[in-house]
């Protein structure tokens, strides 16, 4: 669908982007500009940019960019239009009237109506007197009326279709059922019901719709849960199970539960501020989501091998996005559910309250490891010790290598001295990943233009001749009158010039909105990042003269004739032209 420029300004103006931006990123104001930790790379240094200006972003990380349409495009993997009808609705602007092609958005919302009815299908399974065993069971764990209600809690009766009948007469079609995830399709083609004879927890976004299921048995039968598969509407690895509720809470931290029962348990007992992912193992996304709300995370995993590998996995995600980790030693209770329920809400905000630093763990489970008796292994525990304060500032290094001397005898300066040693292997590890990383992402970057790798001197100059004419329109007349499209070497580039001077020349509006329909996003991000560049620019005159000179030489050295190649024929030819 094409908007015009008069709704897109508008559009713009009612959805001022650092206050779009602020509601998923933590932005803090740096002189004219914003800048935060980029939502879409890890990341530790912010160097993702908002220029109210403009009304445009940048991360100079990964090179993604664009205006606020872009920016809600990507947070919430919609396309143009969805993106557009989302900050439409968000400040009372209405679409224009026109027919568009929003299949995706009307399977999209289908999907979002269909989960909403299962979900109240299955709470009013839950209270039936016929399906008593299944609110008991909630009972048994603890619950009251007022949690199961507040979480929307439900049970998918033990029947192949008691789901689907009900929602085929509400007339949702067994194939809609089906995207959703909702029914299954057997060998023959038969569709019969997902979620059967389980109790049933709702997975709720941000926006308040049931996005998904997460169905648990009744009795210790295998597979404990069954949770809703990614459809149109639900991708599990960006999901946050109660971050709803919690969001509103997260101010001292977010607590970070191992699975739904932990949270609805800890929410009942006080601590409102307890999120979970959702069926899945913590994933970048989920972090970086996290991250949005808080800088300061508690984990709450099960006491077994497996929860140790979580936290450690855990850890280390963190430490990428910059948040401090703190982590719970639940002892006497396999998790925080039975803790609560053995032991009381008191002792467990006394149990956060003494919460191990992430270095603290990492020390416990090393001594844990070893009979410090033996003086083999205690020179292997000091060691495996001195590895982990490798990784700290030199000023907790040293904090904890005097309470590590304390406790083993070993003199603090050998302590520091092994610990130095595996910083040095340690930083020139992280340098070797650091380029890495920054080598993949400026691959990345250069999917856009690939042939930005074989001719970056021209490359370049027509970026910055770009650059120029995207912050000095009033250029481009002295632009074309010195190069044609032509004169340009890389596709991507010729093809964006000749979008932006036509553009200029017609009058038409030189917005990241405006020109998101006729670019890609991945187009449009770039041209953020070309605007970017052309705010720093302080002659734009002069840098449009010397980058076009540029770029004509590159093209003339591409021109030159391989003298060594011709044939005598094509060498009498061209010495007579």
């Amino acid at each position: 669908m094409a908007f015009t420029d008069a709704f897109l300004e508008e559009l713009r103006a009612k959805n001022e982007i650092s206050e779009v931006i602020g509601s998923y990123v933590n932005l803090k104001k740096a002189g004219r500009l914003y800048k935060g930790l980029c939502p879409f790379h890890g990341e530790k240094t912010p160097s993702f940019t908002v220029y109210p200006d403009t009304q445009s972003f940048y991360c100079f990380g990964c090179g993604v960019g664009g205006d606020v349409i872009g920016f809600i495009r990507k947070a919430e993997n919609l396309d143009y239009t969805e993106a557009i009808k989302l900050l439409a609705d968000r400040s009372g602007i209405a679409m224009p009237e026109s027919g568009y092609d929003d299949s995706m958005l009307k399977r999209r919302n289908r999907i979002y109506e269909m989960n909403k009815e299962a979900a109240r299908f299955f709470f009013n399974q839950l209270i039936d007197e016929k399906n008593r065993h299944a609110l008991q069971y909630y009972f048994d764990r603890g619950y009251t009326f007022e949690t199961i209600k507040h979480f929307g809690l439900g049970y998918a009766p033990d029947s192949w279709d008691a789901l689907k009948k009900h929602l085929n007469e509400l007339r949702f079609s067994n194939e809609e059922l089906y995207e959703a995830n909702l029914l299954k399709k057997s060998a023959k083609g038969g569709y019969y019901d997902n979620f059967r004879g389980r109790v049933m927890v709702p997975i709720i976004d941000l926006r308040g719709r049931v996005v998904a299921f997460g169905g648990r048995v009744l009795d210790d039968s295998k597979p404990k849960y069954i949770n809703t598969s990614d459809t149109l509407a639900y991708k599990k690895t960006h999901q946050i199970f109660a971050m709803n509720f919690a969001k509103s809470h997260a101010e001292n931290g977010l607590i970070l539960c191992e699975g739904y029962m932990d949270v609805i348990a800890l929410h009942q007992a006080g601590f409102e501020n307890a999120v979970a992912s959702c069926g899945t193992a913590l994933t970048p996304e989920q972090v970086r989501v996290i991250a949005k709300y808080t800088d300061t995370v508690i984990l709450s995993q099960d006491a077994d091998e497996a929860g140790r590998k979580a936290v450690d996995k855990s850890i280390a995600l963190f430490s990428d996005v910059g948040i401090k980790v703190r982590v719970l030693n639940i002892q006497g209770a396999k998790d925080p559910d039975e803790f609560i329920q053995k032991f009381g809400a008191d002792r467990f905000k006394a149990l956060i309250e003494g919460a191990e630093t992430d270095t603290e763990y990492k020390l416990l489970l090393a001594k844990q490891k070893y009979d410090l008796s033996s003086p083999a292994q205690l020179a292997d525990y000091v060691g495996e010790a001195a590895r982990i304060l490798s990784e700290l500032s030199p000023v907790k290094r040293d904090i904890y290598a005097s309470e590590i001397a304390e406790q083993t005898k070993v003199s603090k300066q050998a302590i520091l001295s092994e610990s130095k040693r595996y910083a040095g292997k340690v930083g020139r590890t992280k340098r070797r990943e650091i380029n890495r990383s920054a080598m993949q992402m400026q691959s990345e970057k250069d999917k856009i233009n690939p042939e930005k790798r074989r001719y970056k001197a021209a490359a370049l100059a027509e970026e910055r001749i770009i650059a120029v004419l995207l912050c000095h329109p009033d250029l481009c007349a002295a632009a074309q009158a010195a190069l044609g499209d032509d004169d340009f070497v890389t596709a991507f580039n010729k093809h964006i010039y000749a979008v932006v001077t036509r553009r200029i020349q017609a009058g038409e509006s030189l917005q990241l909105s405006s020109l998101g329909q006729e670019l890609t996003m991945e187009e449009v991000g770039a041209l953020a990042g070309l605007e970017a560049m052309g705010k720093t620019l302080s002659n734009p005159q002069q840098e449009l003269r010397e980058s076009i000179a540029t770029l004509k030489e590159e093209k003339r050295k591409l021109l030159k004739p391989d003298l060594a190649a011709m044939s005598d024929e094509e060498f009498r030819k061209l010495f007579e032209n």
